[in-house]
């Protein structure tokens, strides 16, 4: 095995982690996520949750820009497919510590 190979199955797996995490805070928002969900999918999902916070309440705004950038992170995670694993990896990966932040200041608020 290469150390090419090595990397590109690692990558992809941490890819595939990542997807999962993030298919997991979409059911958390209470959206109906399908099997193996894609990408462009989950962010479409979160982007419907985003826009249910389009509230002039502050701490509910605040919510809101947080999800609405992990949609585009998500988005540009999609766009950039398979090209570039490590950059794609990279917004997957803010797009996790984004929807966290988003979750913790909604406990926050509630």
């Amino acid at each position: 095995m290469t150390h090419w190979n090595a990397s590109s199955r690692a990558l992809e797996a941490r890819r595939r982690r990542r997807v999962a995490q993030l298919s997991d805070a979409a059911a958390q928002w209470g959206k109906n996520v399908p099997e193996d969900p894609g990408i462009t999918e989950l962010a479409d999902l979160l982007q419907e949750v985003a826009d249910v916070f389009a509230h002039p309440d502050e701490p509910q705004r605040t919510v809101r820009t947080e999800l609405t950038a992990v949609v585009e992170d998500l988005r540009a995670a999609a766009r950039l497919g398979g090209l570039l694993p490590v950059v794609t990896l990279w917004h997957l990966h803010r797009a996790v510590e984004q929807e966290r932040a988003a979750r913790e200041r909604l406990a926050l608020v509630v």
